[in-house]
């Protein structure tokens, strides 16, 4: 089948206008209603909403297989050190490895790597490649990119596109790796392309790089806090806790919260708490044998319109085996924060201490989950939680009173 020409992808993208991940403005909120239950909270209009009564649709879901093609471009002012088969190698099939974990089997990202370089029209240092990187420049960087690419991929196989830049290019610079939304999307084989991850990493990559931006491309949000004069502690919000908060996390599995609204928790695995209880939590980086239940994973009190506290356990298993502490970790979730202001914030259970200083991102939350035995009561949530014990099979048995 004869696919569109090439004419209609640049009348497009020349009047693109690129716009970071952190700018892209989600559909309009919608309650939460049916499957999703009480304490599922609504997705609001700020960018990449932690609403989980509904999907938007601006993005794919990970529910199921999706295909991603890796572009690899070149630029006349360097010959690549590297093939293509080794950068694929520093991504893959890790990256689809931690999504199957993460995921219980519910998600299999399957790569499609280019075999060769594509060569950019421009010089690598003219773009200006950097992590707050001119948009202007930028645009031009991502039409060159879908021009060049064009004749040798049919965009409209893939859901996922990455881009990657020779890392050693002399004008590639490692901290622009992002995902790039496009305020108009582009054209190209008949289907729209909203997003690209552009790749700049060097060889070997920052650990989990992939995963990460990969989150983007699903709608979730950057957890950490970047200082306003760029010095000091990226890493307050959550810590270790969440491969969207660091790649560098000790404990990068996906939050329970995050699961939830990828899909690959429902409401048999979700405990709505509005009295009190004892619940049984599997760890959430625990994957399950072949056929197995994956058990309740988590247990939610919702604390306003907008706002919930979070209760799951994290072992050293899956995605968290190198994990600093074990034990059932707490946190706050708000709708209406946007993605980098802190949608997600760890509650430290240890305040007065700390774990892990020569590894963790943080380690003042490296030791925040609470241990067996230990209780604590959660400000503002008018509830107490206590590890009552861990039971044969590895589980956290945790006692919650509400009413405190």
């Amino acid at each position: 089948m004869a696919r569109p020409s090439l004419r209609g992808v640049v009348a497009a993208a020349t009047s693109l206008l690129a716009l970071a991940a952190t700018s892209l403005v989600a559909g309009p909120a919608v309650a939460a209603t049916g499957e999703a239950g009480p304490c599922a909270l609504p997705r609001t209009e700020v960018h990449h909403s932690l609403g989980v009564g509904d999907w938007n649709d601006a993005y794919p879901r990970p529910d199921h297989s999706l295909d991603a093609v890796m572009v690899f471009l070149s630029f006349p002012d360097h010959h690549p050190t590297y093939t293509p088969k080794e950068l694929v190698a520093d991504h893959f099939p890790a990256t689809t490895q931690f999504f199957q974990r993460a995921s219980y089997g519910k998600f299999t990202l399957r790569p499609h790597p280019l075999r060769q370089w594509i060569q950019m029209p421009k010089a690598s240092d003219w773009y200006g490649m950097q992590r707050d990187w001119n948009n202007e420049r930028r645009s031009v960087y991502l039409r060159d990119a879908i021009a060049v690419a064009d004749p040798k991929v049919d965009f409209s196989r893939f859901a996922i596109v990455y881009l990657v830049a020779d890392p050693d290019a002399p004008g590639v610079d490692s901290d622009a790796t992002k995902v790039v939304n496009f305020d108009q999307p582009l054209h190209a084989d008949g289907t729209d392309i909203r997003r690209v991850v552009t790749v700049f990493e060097q060889h070997p990559p920052d650990h989990n790089v992939l995963a990460h931006e990969t989150g983007h491309v699903f709608d979730l949000p950057d957890l950490y806090h970047r200082p306003s004069d760029g010095k000091g502690d990226w890493d307050t919000y959550v810590g270790d806790w969440d491969v969207m908060g660091s790649q560098f996390g000790l404990a990068p599995d996906f939050l329970g919260w995050h699961k939830w609204k990828l899909g690959w928790l429902d409401r048999r695995q979700v405990v709505c708490v509005q009295r009190s209880r004892d619940i049984t939590l599997e760890s959430i980086a625990a994957v399950p044998a072949p056929g197995a239940s994956i058990g309740t994973r988590l247990a939610v009190i919702r604390t306003g319109e907008g706002s919930a506290v979070v209760i799951e356990a994290r072992s050293a298993t899956g995605n968290d085996r190198t994990t600093c502490t074990e034990g059932v970790l707490l946190y706050r979730v708000r709708n209406e924060t946007p993605s980098g202001g802190g949608p997600v914030q760890v509650i430290d259970t240890h305040p007065r201490t700390d774990a892990c200083w020569d590894l963790s991102v943080y380690a003042p939350l490296a030791d925040a989950p609470l241990g067996v035995g230990e209780t604590y009561s959660i400000p503002g949530a008018h509830a107490r939680v206590e590890v009552a014990g861990r039971t044969p099979s590895g589980a956290w048995t945790v006692r919650i009173t509400t009413g405190t």
